[in-house]
C-alpha cells in the first residue's frame, strides 16, 4: 500500500492503485481466514514436506467450495 507524506494527502494515482492491491488482497486474506477459523489450520506439523503439501492442497479446495458453497447449492 502506498502511503501519504506525513502531513500531506495521497495523490489520486495512488490512491487509486491501493484500491487495486485492496481488492487483490482481500480476496487472498478470505481464502486463508476460511482455512484458519473454519477447518482450525494454524501450523503444519512436521510429517514431510509430500503430506503437509498434500493437506494444504486439500483445505485449499475445501475452502474454495467453502466460498463458493452459496452458488453451489442454487
Amino acid at each position: 500500500m502506498r502511503k501519504a507524506p506525513k502531513g500531506g494527502t495521497l495523490h489520486p494515482l495512488d490512491e487509486q492503485a491501493n484500491r487495486i492491491i485492496a481488492m487483490l488482497r482481500a480476496k487472498l486474506e478470505h481464502a486463508f481466514r476460511v482455512i484458519k477459523r473454519q477447518f482450525g489450520h494454524m501450523k503444519t506439523r512436521h510429517r514431510g514436506l509430500a503430506r503437509n503439501r498434500a493437506q494444504l492442497f486439500t483445505l485449499f479446495a475445501l475452502g474454495n467450495l467453502f466460498l463458493v458453497r452459496r452458488r453451489l447449492m442454487a
